[in-house]
């Protein structure tokens, strides 16, 4: 299927906006900043990677399929950072690791994550629409 070049702008944009808005929050020093640092980050993590996924899979069933799947995998995520071999230990241990994988497992992430994926989800169904407004 032909990709729309208006959505693939508008994932661009989008992922231009979330991305910095994640650091943002993962690095605001200010009131409530635990809160951002901890778990407002987590809500831009999961709506990055729905975008991330949208990329390469734009149809609209991928729209529902993608959030889910995205909790899944990070919910799957969160429980590994129960298990610490040596190997991931490595990983947790450069930023790039800390970002992707986490280092604790906090069970106040999973609401965070359960609103990232509605909110991405949305997000999903607004450029799906842009998507189909374009075809018509």
């Amino acid at each position: 299927m032909r990709q729309n070049p208006n959505q693939t702008i508008f994932i661009i944009l989008s992922a231009l906006i979330v991305i910095p808005m994640g650091f943002l929050f993962k690095y605001y020093n200010g009131p409530a900043h635990h809160w951002f640092n901890d778990y407002g980050a987590a809500v831009f993590y999961e709506i990055f990677w729905c975008l991330f996924a949208f990329w390469f899979f734009r149809s609209r069933a991928a729209v529902v399929q993608i959030p889910i799947w995205v909790f899944v995998i990070t919910c799957i995520l969160e429980f590994l950072q129960l298990w610490h071999p040596p190997l991931l230990e490595q990983i947790r241990a450069t930023l790039i690791g800390k970002l992707l994988l986490g280092t604790t497992f906090v069970w106040w992430d999973f609401p965070h994550y359960i609103l990232g994926c509605v909110l991405g989800w949305l997000w999903l169904r607004q450029l799906q629409r842009i998507g189909y407004a374009q075809k018509s």
